[in-house]
């Protein structure tokens, strides 16, 4: 086994990615695995409502499409697939699978693998007084979906038994490269340290380019997106692994981009709660080790949880979305005043009708800086966009809203234009409910390949794990000189989203830069910051591996998915307004970051 690697590509980050990278990665003859990851919580409802229209549906129906166009490569080249494109209905996705290779003479095994479907426990979960377990509301009337988080162990059984494609329902995003290294390295379910390396291992490939460039801070430096690479791990038994890409692909790979996707939608990185282990990656070390390479080491691991992750999704009301380009002098005035007189004239024909009032209402002028709030500097714009987004209990109600967005081209401000996508439709508020529910309670895994059909034991009495209490380090006080200077110029910074959280992960540039932030980017700080967006507090964690921090804010994205109505409901621009925040740095520092490529006018 010394010496062994195992080549991992990461070939799609979400339903609807590129088919560019699975082909990149099938050709570039080097990897051994491709790994495909579809599913968002919001996707499991919209598979949910695909499956009954058609009991045929509710996978992603993408990925058979991308299997046929590679099968001539990873017949030939002897390349496995993990991918959880199953969806709601993993069979009707290896139904599928079989019948293009049938087609193409192919003798591809497909293994299945299912167990995650929790929702005919619902009415006992509901007569049980389940709640939320963020925001502790009570279980939902009617659910759309509920899923439960597998792990990586039925995977590994599945390329144990021989299958060349791996077909899962839900299971962590992690998992899917996590199973492979536990089949290929022969990892034990007790082997912590081990399990965590493998799923960073899957944390980092699970968003596709991501990890080669994509969002990464320094745009600009990121050569042909056009050609973008997708990332291949190269996985060591020993847990340490190189991320890389493709020859002769664009994008680019480096420590800072890495460590950006590492604390992607991560809370506390001391307690990664995975099913199948509570990672630790506050002190992952990431080195350049080439052109293009990147090692990585020092994931460590303590007992998995005694309990799943559910998602649940559930209706809850109607939105709609309306959108007027406005024009000239005053744009962002003429923009508010209209929306706000189409929310006045459209709740008098509700009283009118007996109608009750919206739920809630959310007007954002884009092109003014309206997510900015107290520091927009969009002062003048000369050009917008008035987005309107109104919820309520009845589609009627918003039917009425939709019609009335169109004569405000013709009756409101002048320099209205840009009606061009139609009247706006009423669509259901899928709202997500997490909660947690011992494994015990769920029957094994259960793994399908041809004929043979097994359950996968699970290890659930591992409660317990914690994680030692690290001292904080101590803020150097400084009473000398400063000069305020964008973050941007301190650090690189990635945001994402959990539910109705949001995650900023912030890397220094220069280790030097580590005091400043832990004494300048406090948790309050960040907090007032983001008061005009934010309704809950703000938690700081140490990730001294890179020496930087990860920030969680709770109750930031006005629900978050497909409950928000705003139009970042997934905070992805957190990060970019965090980057253009003040910093107080010592004068003798401020001086050597000046011209420093990331300074922005």
């Amino acid at each position: 086994m010394a010496g062994k690697l195992v080549r991992i590509g990461g070939a799609s980050g979400f339903w609807g990615d590129s088919s560019l990278g699975a082909l990149q990665l099938a050709r570039s003859g080097k990897v051994d695995y491709l790994a495909f990851d579809y599913l968002a919580e919001v996707t499991m409802s919209l598979l949910v409502r695909a499956r009954e229209k058609d009991p045929a549906q509710g996978y992603a129906t993408d990925f058979v499409g991308v299997v046929k166009m590679l099968l001539a490569d990873i017949t030939s080249r002897g390349i496995r697939i993990v991918a959880n494109a199953g969806g709601v209905n993993p069979r009707a996705c290896a139904a599928a699978l079989r019948e293009i290779a049938v087609a193409a003479g192919s003798t591809l095994e497909i293994a299945i693998v299912e167990g995650d479907d929790v929702s005919g426990l619902a009415d006992m979960l509901r007569s049980e007084g389940t709640t939320e377990m963020f925001s502790c509301a009570p279980f939902p009337e009617r659910i759309l979906s509920a899923n439960a988080y597998l792990g990586a162990s039925p995977i590994a059984a599945a390329l144990g038994k021989g299958a060349d494609i791996v077909v899962t329902g839900r299971v962590a995003d992690s998992a899917l490269a996590l199973g492979i290294l536990m089949h290929e390295f022969g990892w034990r379910a007790d082997q912590w340290d081990r399990l965590a390396s493998g799923s960073l291992v899957g944390h980092i490939l699970e968003c596709g380019a991501q990890a080669t460039g994509g969002l990464h801070t320094d745009w600009e430096t990121v050569p042909d997106w056009a050609n973008i690479g997708y990332p291949i791990a190269e996985c060591a038994g020993d847990g340490s692994f190189v991320v890389t890409k493709p020859d002769g692909t664009g994008g680019l790979v480096t420590p800072a981009v890495i460590a950006e996707q590492m604390l992607y939608e991560v809370g506390d990185p001391t307690r990664y709660v995975l099913p199948d282990v509570t990672a630790d990656f506050s002190e992952v070390r990431i080195e350049q080790a080439g052109p293009d390479r990147v090692r990585v080491t020092g994931a460590s691991g303590q007992p998995a949880p005694a309990a799943y992750k559910v998602s649940a999704t559930h209706v809850d009301g109607w939105r709609a979305f309306g959108a007027l380009s406005v024009i000239g002098i005053d744009a962002d005035g003429k923009a508010r005043r209209t929306a706000e007189a189409i929310l006045e004239r459209t709740r008098d024909i509700f009283r009118q009708r007996n109608l009750a009032d919206y739920r809630r209402t959310d007007i954002e002028i884009l092109g003014a800086e309206a997510v900015y709030g107290p520091h927009s500097r969009a002062a003048g714009a000369r050009e917008v966009v008035m987005k309107l987004g109104v919820e309520h209990d009845d589609p009627t109600a918003l039917g009425i809203f939709a019609r009335e967005i169109a004569p405000a081209a013709t009756s409101f401000a002048p320099g209205t234009t840009g009606f061009a996508g139609g009247r706006p439709k009423p669509t259901p508020i899928v709202r997500l409910f997490s909660f947690l529910l011992d494994k015990d309670r769920l029957p094994p895994p259960e793994v399908t390949i041809g004929t043979e059909h097994f359950e996968v034991p699970v290890a659930i009495a591992m409660s317990g794990a914690k994680t030692a209490e690290r001292p904080a380090p101590a803020v150097e006080p400084y009473d000398g000189e400063t000069v305020l200077v964008p973050l941007v110029r301190l650090a690189f910074a990635r945001s994402g989203d959990k539910g109705d959280c949001a995650n900023i992960g912030v890397i220094p540039r220069d280790p030097a830069f580590t005091a400043v932030l832990r004494r300048e980017l406090t948790a309050e700080r960040v907090r007032d910051y983001f008061a005009h967006l934010v309704d809950g507090p703000v938690h700081r964690f140490e990730v001294p591996g890179v020496g930087g921090f990860n920030f969680l804010l709770e109750r930031a994205l006005a629900g978050g998915g497909m409950a928000s109505l705003r139009n970042d409901p997934l905070g992805k621009g957190f990060a970019q307004m965090l980057l253009d925040m003040p910093v107080a740095v010592p004068a003798d520092l401020a001086r050597g970051i000046a011209n420093q490529p990331a300074d922005r006018p």
